[in-house]
């Protein structure tokens, strides 16, 4: 006997095969693409998703914890994988021998990672980052000629192999900012030093999505691309994900657990922040925050039901959400649709974005374990 589910977050790799093929088509220079499987394929899986990029040309894949490398390399995920953020005393060792290029950013981070290429017997492959101009990690620039100097020496004595250099954009999503130039100029200097150090990378790259859609010149020997390659556009403001030929990859629905007819007065959810404005119905939708759903897009997140767009009634509780229904006679189990695609009417990530005050990015990174995922194209 087949069991229906509360909720499902269908994601169709198909999609992201599409996308990864059309970001790749942007890309100049001969550039490789990263796909960025961080967060759980943002959301989406990793180690699915990450199959399917693989599957569509992308040469790297990239990820921001140790965890999430080992992860990859558990489920035969072979090739290039960068992994970025570390801390000290982090698994250096593990990643070296699962064959996990590592970033450094510091005297630290370098002096950690060919301790453990010398415990293991092989030398850590290594990306250097430069501090453009983000503020996050990265070195400085006044520190950076020293760290590619003992980079160098690690080189030498066969504890260290500088695979990349790197940086990362503040305001790629922001046409024409300031930032965008400055940072490039950065970068360059950077570039020089790593020269005349006598360090040859065999990458360099410093572009994201935004810049992979926006900044060719960025691009370089590879471009790491996240939000993108799952479907949505990191430039909303500039364009939708179709004017950059890509294809939302989620769908966030559910089943109605309730419908129900109420009076006008009627208070719904907690605080009774919503009202009914007369004599309607009310369908309750088993997402809540809990799952992902951001309680920020309590009266404002849209939901399509009986093929009608909806508005989250009231506050967005742990487990669920109320939608008016506005008298309209719908099913009990009837099918709510969060976000998808937009082919159907109903909302886009995009959209609940908008409802909570937020960014695309989060709204799919957020949906959380108890919703399950249900692959299309695998």
């Amino acid at each position: 006997m087949s069991t229906a589910l509360r909720a499902t977050a269908t994601i169709d790799l198909n999609a992201l095969r599409d996308n990864v093929r059309a970001l790749r088509a942007r890309l100049t220079g001969g550039a490789g693409l990263m796909a960025v499987v961080k967060a759980d394929g943002y959301g989406h899986g990793a180690v699915p998703c990450a199959r399917a990029a693989r599957q569509a040309g992308a040469a790297w894949l990239g990820v921001a914890l140790p965890e999430e490398a080992f992860e990859l390399r558990r489920a035969g995920l072979d090739g290039p994988l960068l992994c970025w953020l570390w801390t000290p005393g982090g698994p250096w060792a593990q990643a070296i021998e699962a064959d996990v290029d590592v970033s450094v950013s510091a005297p630290w981070a370098l002096a950690e990672a060919t301790a453990a290429a010398r415990a293991v017997g092989r030398p850590a492959r290594v990306h250097l980052k430069i501090d453009t101009g983000l503020g996050r990690s990265g070195c400085q620039p006044a520190d950076w000629p020293a760290l590619v100097a003992a980079a160098r020496a690690a080189e030498l004595d066969g504890t260290a192999r500088v695979v990349g250099v790197w940086s990362h954009f503040a305001c790629a999503d922001e046409p024409g900012h300031p930032s965008i130039q400055a940072q490039l100029d950065v970068y360059a200097d950077a570039l020089e030093v790593v020269e005349r150090a006598g360090l040859r990378p065999e990458v360099r790259h410093h572009a994201n999505s935004p810049a992979a859609l926006l900044l060719p010149h960025s691009h370089f020997d590879l471009v790491r691309t996240g939000v993108a390659m799952y479907g949505l556009s990191p430039v909303p403001q500039v364009g939708s994900p179709a004017d950059f030929g890509l294809r939302p990859v989620m769908t966030l629905s559910a089943r109605l657990a309730s419908v129900k007819s109420v009076p006008g007065g009627h208070g719904v959810s907690y605080g009774h922040h919503y009202v009914t404005p007369g004599p309607t119905t009310l369908g309750l939708v088993p997402l809540g925050y809990a799952d992902g759903v951001p309680r920020s897009a309590s009266g404002a997140g849209p939901v399509l039901v009986g093929g009608k767009l909806r508005t989250v009634a009231g506050r967005v509780a742990m487990d669920q959400f109320v939608v008016d229904l506005g008298g309209d006679r719908v099913c009990d189990g009837a099918e709510a649709v969060l976000f998808g695609t937009g082919d159907a009417g109903e909302p886009t990530a995009e959209d609940w974005a908008r409802a909570a005050g937020t960014i695309g990015y989060e709204i799919v990174t957020r949906i959380g374990a108890r919703v399950p995922r249900v692959y299309v194209g695998e």
